[in-house]
């Protein structure tokens, strides 16, 4: 098949023609079909079967056109009608190679001929019309002899096509007939196979990239919430799943509404109840124009006239809809692509200087002509109005056919006619043209065929006219748009305003230009959650599109700095998340400081211990003769009065910055004071268990041992043991400062660090067990006859000393920080004011307030 399409000779292309000639009438003379009578298509079949008609014109080489100029009124079977657009384009051909037969560079003593006819909008009609200009016309198959297959002259088939004028007519032609073409108007993305598709090329971008840039704007624009509606069609359903593809993860479709063109009013009212019923605030719209204003008719019927439409190039120029008085309301500030536009110079004084008396069989011209004026130009017609007068011109006429603001389509024909010339410029320019014309790379004008032409055409480079770069890239070229605005102006109406243009990816865009829908110039909102601000993460709602999310706030320590995070990252071990969980900062250090409350409180108490303590120590000094004192062992009850001091004063080292010798020494000193104390209580117990136990037979020796020189002795041991406890702890492994930094917070602890628990433990241990000891003394002595018995005193003291203690470990473990010091602080001063006030207030209270029991006999009293 692609061969006989290629070579277009003998007998093999004639009657292929001939078959599809004769089914292309589809049932005119059989009945069969599509069921068309035969006065249905006897106009429009004259205009695209009858290569003789005066669109066409002789030349070396002819280039073939196939062009819908007329279009059947929907629901009118019989009445097709000239449509002035596709007029324009047919010009533009014409335009394009009379220019290129006036150009001594491009084709240089080549004469480009034409044939261009009428499908009429319909793509089985297209095949027999592009047959009848690859394979020969009609009379060709009506004598066809196996004598003549060898003989078959060339001249009159064209080998290359400008056409078809639609997707569905280029899939048909290439498909079935594979004629070598350059589309000006086919953009559907599966003819870009080049497998499936290998003589087709256009000059005009493939579908594809309208949709990516129109997934470019939404995410440039923040969209990520839009509603789409789109014919149901491979035009439309085929746009919408690239736009889909492009913004995947950025952009989610909050519905997909189609369009049937046979229930375009009740699928048009859904589209607009499900459009006013949707939070989406931008709709992308990819169907045909007469689609569009049906919708725009029924949204402005229900009144929704907030939204941003996003235009596809198939209805974003459509001057209907501008002048259509629903879009003034409903679509202001639409936004979207068209295809480019340019100028093409001398074009319009061509168009308006044409006139039916330059070519009197010109039916197409004439045709107009009647439908403008209303009058016929040619005498002899048998048309039924009347003759016109000889002064019309196109000069005063204003309409499609001969508006030159936006040559748009035109443009793409007029580009596909010089990529053609382009091609067969290359395939002639041989140094000997005879002695190549037998080469695939080089040609004769009378040899030309559309397999040489094809390779030919895959190299096209050329700068146009107008200074633009044209060529192929496969059968595509690259990817140019303009973008385009609908704004209102002063009077009411719509105006159409290009705003920038998109270049292959790049998108050139003056935002400041753009009138939106609000008609404001700031962006309008549509989204299905509020972005999530620096500091949130996006949480996905269960059974939700990815675009509908919450913002959850980052945890303590976690952080995130970008909108829309998906996660919140956690801060390094020495940082903690700021206050709006935006960066990391570094942790403060904490710890127990003498400027705040704590350390104040805890300090004040320490302090006021201490000057008790002194206050009682100088209370013993001045009545230190005194039975009271003189029968406690004053001695002692001086050095415990001392130990006490220090006990409180110790405590005041445990606040304050930890240091490396704060820290080696608020230990030692903790655990000497208190052995200090503890120790002075257990020898004035057994001082006391002896002073009591003398009148037994041999107590004496008992006594002895606890003289006074025996209780200093016994004091300064078991003091000592601690203090070579202590001194082996900081020599082996003493603690030291140290960052908790398990403690949660933008607050670190600076604290001394135990490095061996083993070393505390001994210090508190041994502590424990001379409190225990003499707690055990203390309580043997507890009921000896004497009125004022000092082991009661003592019983009480170490039971507030041990029940401190023992609360002390299970309270110092859980507290986190700085707070472990404070408790330990709390233990320290607690068990000092018990000691001291248990062993001391009573003497006090008697020796100052009740001076009358100082006595002798009263201390003896049993």
């Amino acid at each position: 098949m692609d061969d006989i399409s290629f070579t277009g000779a003998g007998v093999i292309s004639a009657c292929i023609a001939c078959v599809f000639w004769i089914w292309g009438l589809w049932g005119t003379q059989c009945g069969y079909g599509l069921g068309l009578q035969e006065e249905e298509s006897v106009k429009c079949l004259k205009w695209r079967t009858d290569t003789s008609l005066p669109l066409s014109q002789d030349g070396d080489v002819v280039i073939g056109g196939s062009f819908s100029v007329h279009y059947q009124i929907p629901n009118i079977d019989n009445d097709y009608i000239l449509d002035s657009i596709a007029l324009q384009y047919v010009y533009a051909m014409i335009f394009a190679v009379e220019e290129i037969n006036h150009s001594k560079r491009l084709l240089p003593g080549v004469k480009v001929g034409y044939q261009i006819l009428d499908d009429c909008g319909r793509p089985p009609w297209a095949l027999q019309a592009v047959l009848s200009l690859v394979g020969g016309d009609a009379k060709s198959c009506t004598s066809v002899d196996k004598s003549a297959t060898n003989n078959l002259n060339k001249q009159g088939l064209v080998p290359i096509i400008i056409g078809g004028p639609s997707s569905s007519t280029s899939i048909a032609l290439s498909s079935v007939l594979r004629p070598l073409s350059i589309s000006y108007f086919a953009t559907c993305p599966c003819l870009s196979d080049r497998q499936q598709y290998p003589n087709f090329f256009r000059s005009i971008p493939s579908d594809i990239y309208q949709a990516r840039a129109l997934a470019q704007l939404a995410i440039r624009f923040q969209w990520t919430w839009i509603g789409a509606v789109v014919s149901n069609t491979d035009y439309g359903l085929g746009a919408v799943k690239i736009f889909q593809e492009e913004t995947v993860g950025s952009v989610c479709l909050a519905f997909v509404r189609t369009l049937r063109r046979e229930n375009i009013i009740s699928d048009a009212r859904e589209a607009a109840l499900t459009i006013k019923a949707s939070a989406a605030k931008v709709i992308v719209i990819f169907t045909w124009y007469t689609d569009v204003r049906e919708l725009f008719v029924q949204l402005n019927r229900i009144n929704v006239t907030d939204r941003q439409y996003l235009a596809s190039e198939a209805w974003s120029t459509s001057g209907d809809l501008l002048q259509h008085p629903a879009s003034s309301r409903v679509a202001r500030g639409v936004f979207g692509v068209a295809i480019r536009s340019s100028n093409i110079e001398g074009f319009e004084n061509y168009i308006k200087s044409l006139h039916p008396s330059q070519c009197p069989e010109n039916e197409f011209l004439r045709e107009y002509w009647e439908m403008v004026f209303g009058c016929t130009p040619l005498s002899s017609s048998s048309s039924p109005l009347p003759p016109c007068n000889g002064t019309e011109s196109l000069y005063g006429v204003q309409n499609h056919f001969t508006d030159m603001s936006q040559l748009r389509v035109t443009y793409n024909v007029y580009l596909a006619v010089y990529a053609a010339a382009h091609a067969l410029h290359s395939l002639l320019s041989c140094p000997n043209t005879e002695a190549s014309a037998a080469t695939s790379n080089c040609s004769s004008p009378q040899n030309v065929t559309p397999a040489q032409l094809l390779e030919h055409l895959h190299t096209v480079n050329f700068t146009t006219p107008q200074g633009e770069r044209f060529y192929f890239q496969g059968g595509d070229i690259p990817a140019k748009y303009d973008l385009i605005n609908w704004q209102k102006t002063p009077e009411g109406s719509l105006r159409l305003v290009l705003i920038g243009r998109v270049d292959g990816f790049d998108i050139v865009l003056n935002e400041k230009a753009i009138q939106w829908s609000t008609g404001a110039n700031e962006v309008p909102t549509s989204v299905c959650s509020v972005s999530c601000p620096p500091g949130t993460r996006k949480a996905v709602r269960k059974g939700e599109p990815p675009c509908c999310f919450d913002c959850i706030s980052c945890a303590s320590g976690e952080m995130s700095n970008k909108t829309n995070s998906l996660k919140c990252h956690r801060c390094p071990a020495k940082y903690w998340s700021n206050a709006y969980k935006t960066s990391c900062i570094p942790r403060q250090l904490d710890f127990l400081s003498f400027n705040e409350t704590l350390g104040i409180t805890l300090t004040t108490v320490a302090v006021s211990g201490a000057v008790v303590t002194t206050a009682v120590f100088v209370v013993f000094l001045y009545y230190r003769q005194t039975p009271m004192v003189r029968a406690n062992n004053s001695e002692l009850s001086f050095l415990l009065l001392v130990s006490l001091k220090l006990c409180f004063l110790c405590s005041l080292v445990f606040i304050g910055r930890p240091s490396v010798w704060t820290c080696r020494f608020q230990q030692a000193a903790f655990g000497i004071s208190f052995v200090l104390s503890v120790s002075c209580l257990q020898v004035k117990t057994m001082v006391v268990l002896a002073a009591f136990r003398s009148a037994r037979p041999g107590a004496e020796m008992f006594v002895k041992w606890f003289g006074p020189t025996k209780q200093r002795g016994s004091v300064c041991l078991l003091t000592c043991i601690q203090i070579l406890i202590c001194i082996v702890w900081l020599c082996v492994s003493p603690p030291e400062p140290h960052v908790d930094l398990s403690v949660q917070g933008s607050k670190v602890t600076l604290e001394c660090a135990m490095e061996s628990m083993l070393g505390f433990s001994l210090v508190l241990g041994y502590i424990g067990l001379l409190a225990c000891t003499c707690l055990l003394l203390a309580f043997l002595a507890r009921k000896l006859p004497d009125n004022f018995n000092e082991a009661k005193l003592i019983t009480f003291s170490m039971l507030i000393f041990c029940a401190v203690w023992v609360a002390f470990v299970p309270a110092y473990v859980s507290s986190p920080g700085k707070y472990s010091v404070a408790v330990e602080i709390f233990a320290i001063l607690a068990s000092s004011y018990g000691l001291l006030f248990c062993i001391f207030a009573p003497k006090c209270f008697i020796i100052l307030l009740r001076p009358e029991k100082n006595t002798k006999k009263y201390v003896m009293k049993r």
